[in-house]
């Protein structure tokens, strides 16, 4: 029973660092600009989220799916649930 939990604990952070290491990074107005990033579109989240860092993690994926290596925010409402409008950038 212990041996399998460590398996589970495992492979549940080994996850968690895989997700990371591909998920698109967050940049700022000024690392955009300092960075040179070329930008290749818009992705919004739905209102479904219940917080800003679900937003945040919803626009690294939707940046992910699109190919893009960098999101910057350029809007959030909160309206009960949470939703954001990023730039994505390479």
């Amino acid at each position: 029973m212990m041996n399998m939990m460590k398996t589970v604990v495992t492979a549940l952070v080994v996850s968690a660092v895989s997700f990371s290491a591909f998920a698109a990074k967050e940049v700022t107005k000024e690392e955009v600009q300092k960075m040179n990033l070329e930008k290749i579109g818009t992705v919004n989240t739905t209102a479904k989220t219940t917080s800003p860092m679900d937003a945040k993690r919803e626009l690294s994926k939707m940046a992910d799916e699109k190919g893009a290596t960098y999101y910057m925010v350029v809007a959030g409402r909160e309206h009960g649930r949470f939703s954001a409008t990023a730039d994505i950038y390479k």
